[in-house]
């Protein structure tokens, strides 16, 4: 229903109809079911981008649809908006809408948050072992030459941020932390200020001494489980909802591990943030330049957007080494902090160990990988050039590459030679999700053609049947508001109906109400004002969370004082009490502030 109504929407925009479109969904989702939605229309939604890429419609794509002339007969009064319908060539002035619209009923459903059958889970563990094995082979093929090119490039764009790290972490004044998620060892919250797991491997240039404790008095009475290398605990393999298609497999790090990872990468962050040449080319916290990278790529033509598959597990450890060989104590610190083994005893596959440097899930990936990736797209723009990167080089291109985490950014004229480089060594273009021949750009979440912004609307959750559905009614009511904000106003009055058969109270608040509401254009209501704040007040459902008890004391506390970042206090003043991530999320019925 949601996509009737919202195809219905789209035709009204591009002035065609649907019910032909709304026949075919329907035929197909009762033979094959919700796959059709999540599986085959996003491929759909894919080849549609491609063509719009490549400048027409070819008959290797679309697989599974019938044609009429050059284009497939789905969706074929939106396309024929964007397309000839005789030869398939792109139109000369094809209707952004009807590009937004096709994206939007193609795409909507595409990373829906189902759990994937248990065949297609074996089979990304599979993929997540022959990756391993794809690292391996290519470490063998790279020759002296080729990390000798590695090696200077990445010293020509790191030197000074690598010397800065390198006197840190000699100096050692990092300074660590505890991520938030899971961990290996199953220590949460506040647990994790009480471990007392360290390795010999980080005794060595951290000693557990000065890191693990307030101060040396603590140290002096408290026992330390050293992990000789042989005895470390193993990164676990979990998976977790991504795509009906395939699941999204990460790694949770030891609490050692991640306590000192998340030392070194702030110290990265911080060093990448305040370098001139640096901040231009890559981005750790913000994506909006890449956004409007993209954008402007979309509008001149000028720039590429590349994005790399399985990126953060196609990096290889022997890379990494010869990035950081000339700087032996970071160097040493970021292999002190890397696990060497992944357990995946839960999909029957045992303990392997790793030729990557580390999958998602360690705090060092993000950044280990952008400068790899960036080495690569210098190394192949300096040999298309034939010229040393050096101050010069870097200064004419800094503002011309771009790199969040697996999300690239090249000028057009070299995308041939960087795709080759980063293949090179080791990593894997996404060739369905890289773009540079039309105008069609895509990088960290946004879209755009021809400088318009065709992003979409994603849908996240199966629809709530009542409030104890908590996850999918607060899904379903953020779906809504990014709907209405992107105009599709007939659909969010059709999920309006739909959502207060679920929630008996649904106000129109602000965006910055912590209520479950309906946002609005035209402001919010107020239904009563609160007598000691004199706020407006609406009565709607509020999500509570049920952060677990774990009460801190000692030293163990004052060392959790000594990490605080700022100097302001805590903003939670009972997290010597409560912390971790809340066992469970509910949806309760409170006056509420309105704005």
């Amino acid at each position: 229903m949601l996509w009737t109504v919202l195809a219905q929407e789209c035709a009204g925009r591009c002035c065609t109809r649907t019910t032909k479109d709304v026949e075919y969904v329907l035929g197909r989702i009762e033979h094959e079911g919700l796959s059709f939605l999540t599986i085959t229309l996003p491929r759909f939604g894919k080849d549609f981008e491609k063509s719009l890429d490549q400048g027409k419609v070819t008959r290797n794509l679309f697989q599974g649809f019938t044609w009429k002339a050059g284009l497939p007969r789905f969706l074929g009064g939106f396309l024929e908006s964007v397309f000839d319908r005789n030869t398939g060539v792109l139109l000369e002035n094809p209707n952004i809408d009807a590009i937004l619209s096709i994206r939007q009923l193609t795409l909507m459903l595409g990373k829906i948050q189902v759990p994937c059958s248990d065949e297609r889970v074996l089979g990304a563990i599979e993929g997540y072992l022959e990756c391993e094995q794809d690292v391996r082979r290519n470490d063998l093929t790279l020759t002296d030459a080729d990390m000798h090119r590695f090696r200077q490039v990445s010293s020509a764009l790191f030197r000074d941020l690598f010397l800065q790290l390198d006197q840190s972490v000699f100096d050692r004044t990092l300074v660590p932390k505890h991520g938030p998620g899971a961990t290996a060892d199953r220590l949460r919250g506040n647990a994790k200020y009480r471990n007392r797991t360290w390795t010999a491997r980080l005794e060595e240039i951290f000693p557990s001494g000065e890191f693990l404790f307030p101060n040396s008095s603590f140290a002096e009475e408290s026992a330390v489980d050293i992990l000789e290398p042989g005895a470390e605990i193993p990164v676990k393999v979990v998976t977790v909802p991504k795509t009906l298609s395939a699941p999204r497999i990460i790694a949770e790090e030891p609490t050692h591990m991640q306590y000192m990872q998340q030392a070194l990468k702030e110290m990265m962050y911080d060093g990448v943030q305040r370098s001139d040449t640096l901040r231009p080319m890559i981005g750790f916290l913000d994506q909006t330049p890449n956004q409007r990278k993209a954008k402007k790529g979309s509008r001149d033509g000028s720039l590429a957007t590349l994005d790399l598959s399985e990126a953060s597990d196609r990096v290889s450890n022997q890379l990494v080494r010869e990035m950081l060989s000339a700087y032996p104590h970071l160097h040493w610190a970021v292999d002190a902090c890397r696990s060497r083994k992944a357990d995946l005893t839960l999909f029957g596959k045992g303990v392997i160990r790793l030729s990557k440097y580390a999958s998602m899930g360690s705090a060092l990936t993000f950044p280990i990988e952008a400068m790899v990736f960036l080495t690569c797209c210098f190394i192949a723009i300096s040999d298309e050039l034939n010229t040393p990167v050096d101050d010069e080089f870097l200064r004419r291109f800094r503002h011309r590459v771009r790199i969040f985490g697996d999300d690239i950014i090249v000028p057009k004229d070299y995308v041939h030679r960087v795709v080759d480089v980063l293949e090179h060594f080791g990593a894997k273009v996404n060739v369905g999700k890289s773009f540079w021949t039309g105008k069609f750009r895509e990088s960290c979440g946004k879209e755009y053609y021809d400088g318009e912004d065709v992003s979409i609307v994603r849908f996240r959750q199966l629809f709530p049947t009542h409030p104890g559905h908590a996850a999918e009614a607060i899904s379903l009511v953020s779906f809504r508001n990014q709907l209405y904000f992107a105009g599709y106003w007939e659909t969010c009055k059709w999920l309006d109906e739909y959502i207060r058969e679920v929630l008996r109270y649904f106000p129109v608040v602000l965006p910055s109400s912590s209520a479950l509401g309906r946002h609005s254009f035209l402001g919010y209501e107020a239904q009563k004002v609160s007598e000691h704040t004199h706020t407006p007040l609406v009565k709607a459902y509020k999500v509570i969370s049920d952060i677990p008890s774990d009460p801190l004391d000692g030293g163990d506390a004052l060392l959790k004082f000594f990490l605080k970042r700022g100097e302001s206090p805590s903003f939670d003043e009972r997290h010597l009490e409560r912390a971790g991530r809340p066992r469970t999320v509910s949806i309760k019925p409170r006056w509420v502030p309105a704005v």
